[in-house]
């Protein structure tokens, strides 16, 4: 049994309900461009609002992220990664959680107590010391020496954000075959932490002051990845179980050694393990040149750059092979890995004959470039590195060949700049997960529903929506349909949004069976992502969705809707962007 099965097997004992991982691409979230934690897709129920299975949740989350994709070729960053998580929605609060965290690792996992070592809040001027957690810890055999207290590293989100938050303890196994030293020291490399439990405890009020909350959480989370990796003795992630098939193909595909080609062996393995479970998400993103679609183009092509450089024949269908050995090792547990198969390994071959014309290109512009027989300054470098994919040692090699030089601090100056740019976008304004869920996009958000049901009306009932993506400003919304709308078809639809808003419709909310919702005509996106039992929410007799919300009480609350645009989104997908105006 491996450890996702272990993980919840063990949390179902404690009477926790197991949830669906949610999709990689979030909805109706615009501060990430991906779920980056297990928590993200729990904000609204870590806010307050009841989740239909109860107060004890456990799931395993599917995550990307990009922040640190430049860092991806060592021994233990990665893109795409799975969380095990649970959590208590004002049930249980520290004394459980730590006791099964240390059940868990002790009994289930086998880790002898000797190698684990734990962190704590030390307290600050807001909020005391977190004594409670030292002496569970201390209770269950953790020696003090072993317990290092600690104040930036272990206050939820940090010290400075407003709103939810706590303090948390951290959990770290020593994974060495060096003695292991009777003081923790958490600064040593050779203690890695491999799970967390946050204590969502406190208000962080706008004057400075915290205040208890009467309803408190608890929030953990455990990395698959590098846990497997400690539980099979591998300092090594990618010589653990999880990598090493896929590595394997690589291998054979290249007819190199991992042992002599580890950095571009693991940024292939990685890379093309994200792009496959971007790709199968139900959102369907494609390679383009901005949002999810720029990562994913950036995750292909950084890998075939690799590939190049291991002398695999590109034309060949080397992706494929891996591709299919992420799928077959993965659908088990992902269902849209099995239905968005083969456009998963569409996606891969069509950017991978794409790419290959765009460098044939970027050579052809490097040699624009060289004719007048001049050194390639800096912004050059760049420009053929982000557009054509061409790594600076390929423009390097190419000018060398004519003598030239190239200005290599220039480039690395504009790398990092573009490098600062990319974090930005990844991180988005997630600071904590506790965010985009104001009063103004609960109204966009209840906006969207109206606007779904306006389009089946006015388009068709088989116009189905296809994502959206929701800020302060403005609502997106994408739906499948064959035809550029025309000025007629956009005026109906803005009509009949702005109709059911004057008729001040009441929002209500059910929970039901998965299986009766749907027989009821409730419609859905991302059925895979929810669980048997739903929240339904329906506008009157006008809308009837499935959605973890939030939600206005009366459509009177949304004020006067106008489409600002209407274009394409991708093949056989357009977009709206709307706002919602005062009246």
């Amino acid at each position: 049994m491996n450890l996702k099965d272990l993980y919840i097997n063990f949390f179902k004992e404690k009477k926790h309900k197991q949830i669906p991982s949610a999709p990689v691409v979030p909805e109706n979230d615009n501060t990430v461009l991906f779920n980056t934690a297990g928590m993200q897709p729990l904000i609204p129920y870590l806010m307050g609002q009841p989740h239909p299975y109860g107060t004890r949740l456990v799931d395993y989350q599917k995550c990307v992220r990009t922040n640190d994709l430049d860092e991806v070729g060592d021994s233990f960053h990665h893109t795409f990664f799975e969380m095990l998580g649970n959590w208590s929605l004002g049930d249980y609060f520290k004394k459980e959680a730590i006791t099964w965290s240390f059940e868990f690792l002790t009994q289930v996992l086998n880790i002898p107590v000797e190698r684990l070592a734990v962190t704590i809040f030390a307290g600050n001027e807001i909020a005391p010391m977190d004594e409670e957690t030292k002496k569970l810890w201390m209770d269950l055999g953790i020696k003090e020496e072993r317990i290092c207290a600690t104040k930036e590293d272990n206050w939820w989100p940090n010290l400075e954000l407003p709103g939810l938050c706590g303090p948390d303890t951290e959990m770290f196994y020593w994974r060495s075959d060096d003695d292991i030293p009777d003081k923790f020291d958490p600064e040593d490399e050779r203690w890695v932490e491999i799970w967390n439990d946050v204590f969502m405890q406190y208000n962080h009020n706008e004057d400075g002051t915290i205040a208890e909350l009467p309803k408190k959480n608890v929030d953990t989370g455990m990395g698959v990845e590098r846990t497997t990796a400690i539980l099979e003795g591998k300092n090594d992630n990618y010589e653990s179980s999880i990598w090493q098939p896929i590595i394997k193909i690589i291998e054979d595909v290249s007819k190199q050694k991992y042992v002599d080609n580890k950095k571009s062996m693991r940024i292939i393995a990685d890379h093309l393990r994200t792009a496959v479970f971007i790709s199968a998400d139900p959102s369907l993103i494609k390679p383009s040149n901005v949002g999810q679609g720029y990562i994913l183009r950036r995750l292909i092509r950084r890998a075939i750059r690799h590939a190049k450089t291991l002398g695999i024949d590109i034309n060949s269908n080397w992706e494929e092979q891996i591709a299919l050995k992420i799928l077959e090792m993965y659908e088990e547990y992902y269902k849209e890995l099995k239905d968005n198969h083969q456009i998963v390994l569409d996606v891969l071959k069509n950017e991978k004959v794409k790419f290959n014309r765009t460098l044939e290109k970027g050579i052809r512009e490097f040699n624009k470039v060289a004719k007048n027989n001049k050194d390639i300054d800096g912004i050059t470098a760049f420009h053929l590195f982000d557009t054509y994919g061409f790594p600076l040692e390929l423009t390097e090699e190419l000018a060398g060949e004519l003598g030239l030089k190239v200005d290599v601090e220039g480039f690395k100056k504009k790398f990092k700049e573009h490098q600062e740019l990319s974090r930005t976008a990844s991180a988005g304004q997630f600071k904590g997960g506790l965010g985009g869920h104001g009063e103004i996009e609960t109204k966009y958000h209840t906006a969207t529903h109206l606007l779904n049901a306006a389009l089946k009306e006015v388009i068709g009932k088989d116009t189905h929506q296809r994502g959206s993506n929701i800020t302060e400003q403005r609502m997106r919304f994408d739906f499948n349909c064959d035809h550029k709308l025309t000025d007629e078809e956009k005026q109906k639809v803005e009509d009949l949004v702005n109709k059911w808003i004057d008729a001040e419709i009441d929002v209500t909310k059910e929970e039901m069976s998965k299986d009766e919702a749907l027989a009821s005509g409730a419609e859905c996106m991302f059925i895979e992502k929810y669980p048997d039992r739903v929240t339904v929410y329906s506008i009157g007799k006008i809308s009837k969705e499935l959605c973890g919300g939030p939600h206005v009480k009366n459509t009177k609350e949304l004020g006067k809707f106008k489409i600002k645009k209407e274009e394409s989104s991708s093949a056989g997908v357009r977009r709206i962007k709307a706002v919602l105006q005062d009246d």
